[in-house]
């Protein structure tokens, strides 16, 4: 590498880095304003029986379109509203019960301040989130969340940098304050993602995904191997599921005793399946998550599953592709 680029790419880095330091240096000011102001927030917001808000101009605006985004997978109901659009049209949105979370490091951004009389004459209470205590938006709200900014990370000072991530540090801590105090689960997180691979992994029970009634291969204990066989290619899951007369689970026969089976030099044709079966097989019962049946199959390394009852009588069956197809693993 030439000295110019070396040159040149040292002070790539040790820009990098001072961006870096400042915005950190912004985000530890910021612990400091997390007290009893911030509780009284959160504790609006949760008394809040509307939704909840958030508005903001240029990059304060895409800050609370993630804010908002946020609460609402986190169960606090909430949209983004654009201020400019709220006085055409948009400010229909928002209702009496509702509660507005103004942004703006500023605290002075016209588009905000020119629907703060609508706000109040609704009587939706506002919250703020600025970098200027002294601004109007803060006077005008029922809380004030300060975001202490010494300087931007820009050079020019003009870019929103390190008061952006701290609006977007402030607006998770938010959040995750309000997950905790309203007992938000993994399952509830799951409900609002429903189309994403956790989601799938939370809410899918393995009855939604089991091969049950006729597609479910099952045979009496008696049955020739040569007749189960039958049955595992009729039901195409590489197993089938070997139950006593009072249909109980005694054991499963799968390709792997197949394989043993001719390995031993057995008959299929007068060898009993209950001879060569493999007892006491992996189960596991309904109402159970398909994602604990992908663990099943992962730690006792097979490839098939049989799916209980209340009454522990096998009433499906899955395998480690049904999952795969779920886009569970």
């Amino acid at each position: 590498m030439s000295q110019r680029k070396q040159n040149q790419s040292n002070k790539l880095i040790k820009a990098g880095i001072e961006v870096i330091e400042i915005e950190q240096k912004a985000i530890s000011a910021l612990k400091n304003n997390i007290n009893e102001t911030f509780a009284d927030a959160c504790d609006l917001i949760m008394r809040t029986k509307g939704r909840i808000i958030v508005a903001g101009i240029g990059k304060s605006g895409h800050v609370g379109k993630k804010i908002a985004a946020t609460f609402a997978s986190t169960g606090t109901p909430s949209f983004f509203v654009h201020p400019a659009e709220a006085s055409h049209g948009d400010l229909g949105m928002i209702c009496s019960e509702d509660l507005v979370i103004a942004i703006s490091n500023s605290g002075n951004t016209i588009e905000l301040i020119n629907i703060l009389p609508l706000i109040k004459r609704l009587g939706t209470k506002l919250i703020s989130i600025t970098g200027n205590p002294e601004s109007t938006l803060a006077a005008q709200s029922d809380i004030h969340l300060h975001i202490p900014i010494e300087r931007e990370a820009c050079p020019l000072g003009l870019a929103p940098t390190a008061s952006t991530t701290a609006s977007m540090v402030l607006g998770d801590a938010l959040a995750v304050a309000l997950l905790e105090a309203r007992g938000f689960t993994a399952e509830d997180f799951a409900f609002s993602h429903p189309g994403g691979s956790l989601g799938k992994r939370l809410i899918i029970p393995v009855e939604d995904l089991m091969h049950q009634g006729t597609d479910f291969p099952q045979v009496r204990a008696g049955t020739l191997v040569m007749d189960a066989l039958l049955e595992i290619s009729e039901k195409g899951l590489g197993m089938t599921a070997v139950v006593d007369e009072n249909n109980e689970l005694i054991g499963i026969y799968t390709d792997g005793d197949l394989r043993r089976t001719i390995n031993a030099n057995l008959d299929i044709k007068s060898t009993l399946i209950e001879t060569v079966m493999t007892k006491s097989p992996a189960s596991i019962s309904t109402g159970t998550l398909a994602s604990q049946a992908a663990k099943i199959l992962q730690d006792k390394r097979i490839n098939g599953l049989i799916v209980l009852n209340e009454e522990k009588k096998p009433i499906g069956a899955l395998n480690m592709q049904d999952l795969l197809r779920a886009g569970i693993t």
